[in-house]
C-alpha cells in the first residue's frame, strides 16, 4: 500500500489548490473547484458588460504598515488568483481581467475554509480569469459571486465583496486588515525582504510583475538578478526555485531552497518545497524531516503539508506520527477538498491494528470520492478490514 502513495504525492499535492472565504493564510489544497454560490440582489448594469474595472486599496497588518509584496487575490465562485502584489508601503492596484495566468505557489489557494496547500510552482491552469468561474448574473454582473482578499500565511485577512461593483465606482476599495494567528512561528515573506537594498527589491518586485503577466523567462531573469544583488534575498531564492521547477530543473531548484533556508530559517516554503521534492524521490527520511519543520513552522497553512508528512512517517513505520499528521491534515480540510487524507488515515490505522476505525475512514472516503480511479480497490480493502474489525470484535481478551 506504501507504494501507491507515492503516485498521491506527485497528482495531488504538487497542484494549485481551491481558495474559499475568509480566508486564513497561504496554504493550499488540491486543486477541487467549489460549487459557485450565487448571490441575491440587484445585478450589475449591463451598460458595464465588456468595460474596464479598476481597483485599488490597501493592506495593514493589525493597523500596521505591511510590508512589500503580499499577494492580493481575487475569488470567484471559489477559486482564487494571484491578480497583483502590495508595493512598499501596502497599496495595490490592478485592472480586472490584466492577467490571465494564475499565479499559484505556498500561498495561492486552499481548502476547507482553513489553510491553503502549495501547488509546487507556478503557472496552474486553474484559472479564475473568465467564463462560468466568474459566476456572471443575467444581467452581466462579471463580478457576482467574487471579492478581494490579502493572502499571507499565518494571517486571517478581510474580504471586499464586489457583487455590485459598477464601471462608475471609485476604484479604491478601502483598508484590507491582516489578522495574526496565535501559534503561527513561521512566515511566508522572509524578515530579509526589508533588509533588502532598493535595487534588489526593485527587480525582485519587476518579476512578480512579469508573473502576473505569463512572462516567467523575464521574471526567472529578475530574480537571478535579485539574488546576485542580494544573496540572502530569501523571497527571491524560493521564487526562482519554483521557477526552475516549472522547467524541470530540480537540482538548480532544490539549491536554491537550501539558499532560501539558509537565508531564512523561519520563512515555512523551503521546507515545505524540499519535502515534497523529496516526496516524490521516496526519500521519505528527508521528505519527513523537512514537512516536520514546516508543520512545527506554521501548524494551520498547510494541510497538505500535514498529509504529506503523514504520508512520509507512514513510509518510515512511525505510525504514531503518521496517525497526528493524517488526523490534522483531515481537521484543516473541512471542505474535503482531499479526501485522501481519510484513506490515508485507514491506512494508517490498519498498521495499528484498529479496524474499526480504519474502516470509518475508507468509509468516509468512498462517500467523499466516489468515481476515485481506486475505488474498486478500496470497496475490496473494506470488506477485508470489516471481517477483521469483527474478528478482533470477538476475539476473547488476552491473560494478563
Amino acid at each position: 500500500m506504501r507504494l501507491l502513495l507515492l503516485g498521491i504525492i506527485a497528482a495531488a499535492l504538487l497542484t494549485a489548490q481551491v481558495a474559499t472565504t475568509p480566508t486564513t493564510g497561504n496554504g493550499g489544497q488540491t486543486s477541487v473547484q467549489a460549487n459557485p454560490t450565487l448571490g441575491s440582489g440587484g445585478g450589475a448594469r449591463s451598460a458595464d458588460a465588456g468595460r474596464p474595472f479598476y481597483f485599488a486599496g490597501k493592506v495593514v497588518l493589525d493597523g500596521s504598515p505591511v510590508t512589500q509584496n503580499v499577494a492580493i487575490e481575487r475569488v470567484c465562485g471559489g477559486i482564487a488568483k494571484t491578480v497583483a502584489y502590495t508595493d512598499s508601503n501596502g497599496h495595490f492596484n490592478f485592472r480586472w481581467g490584466d492577467h490571465d495566468a494564475v499565479v499559484s505557489d505556498a500561498s495561492d489557494s486552499g481548502s476547507g475554509g482553513s489553510r491553503r496547500p502549495s501547488s509546487g510552482g507556478f503557472g496552474s491552469a486553474q484559472s479564475a480569469g473568465g467564463g462560468s468561474a466568474l459566476a456572471a448574473d443575467p444581467f452581466g454582473n462579471r463580478m457576482m459571486n467574487c471579492a478581494l482578499r490579502a493572502n499571507l500565511a499565518g494571517y486571517t485577512s478581510d474580504t471586499v465583496n464586489l457583487f455590485n461593483r459598477r464601471t462608475a465606482d471609485e476604484p479604491d476599495v478601502g483598508i484590507i486588515a491582516l489578522h495574526r494567528i496565535a501559534g503561527v512561528e513561521g512566515t511566508s515573506i522572509s524578515v530579509t525582504a526589508m533588509l533588502a537594498p532598493k535595487d534588489a527589491k526593485k527587480v525582485y518586485s519587476r518579476g512578480l510583475q512579469s508573473l502576473l503577466k505569463n512572462k516567467p523567462d523575464d521574471a526567472a531573469k529578475d530574480f537571478e538578478k535579485a539574488v546576485v544583488l542580494y544573496p540572502k534575498y530569501a523571497d527571491a531564492w524560493v521564487s526562482l526555485a519554483k521557477l526552475r521547477l516549472e522547467q524541470r530543473s530540480v537540482g538548480p531548484a532544490r539549491d536554491a531552497l537550501m539558499k532560501a533556508m539558509e537565508s531564512d530559517p523561519k520563512l515555512v516554503a523551503p521546507y515545505l518545497e524540499l519535502g515534497l521534492l523529496a516526496a516524490k524521490d521516496a526519500n521519505w527520511k528527508d521528505s519527513g524531516k523537512y514537512l516536520d519543520r514546516a508543520v512545527e513552522l506554521d501548524p494551520v497553512d498547510f494541510p497538505q503539508a500535514w498529509y504529506a508528512d503523514a504520508v512520509a512517517h507512514y513510509n518510515l513505520t512511525n505510525y504514531d506520527a503518521a496517525e497526528k499528521c493524517a488526523r490534522t491534515a483531515v481537521k484543516l480540510d473541512p471542505r474535503h477538498a482531499n479526501p485522501r487524507s481519510d484513506y490515508l488515515l485507514g491506512l494508517v490505522l490498519i498498521e495499528k491494528k484498529d479496524y474499526a476505525g480504519a474502516a470509518a475512514e475508507f468509509t468516509t472516503y468512498m462517500k467523499l470520492a466516489p468515481n476515485a480511479p481506486d475505488i474498486a480497490q478500496v470497496k475490496d480493502q473494506l470488506g477485508q478490514i470489516e471481517k477483521l474489525a469483527g474478528i478482533a470484535k470477538v476475539a476473547p481478551a488476552p491473560h494478563p
